[in-house]
């Protein structure tokens, strides 16, 4: 059996955290802006950032396991 927990969280975290998509973190205007899909080297750090932070969280502190099969 395999654990696509991990895998799952990843997919998902990455496809909401993509800078423009949702939101911009810092936006080019305001601090916040959404669905305007431009991105700027800082939001890409920052999303990248925030990214990390989340992946740490559901893998070491929770421990998220799904397994199919």
């Amino acid at each position: 059996m395999a654990d696509w927990g991990p895998v799952l969280i990843a997919v998902v975290l990455f496809v909401l955290l993509t800078p423009g998509l949702l939101c911009q973190v810092p936006g080019n205007s305001r601090a916040v802006d959404f669905c305007n899909r431009q991105t700027s080297g800082l939001s890409i750090f920052v999303h990248s950032i925030v990214f990390f932070g989340l992946i740490i969280i559901f893998f070491i502190a929770i421990g998220v396991h799904i397994y199919i099969g």
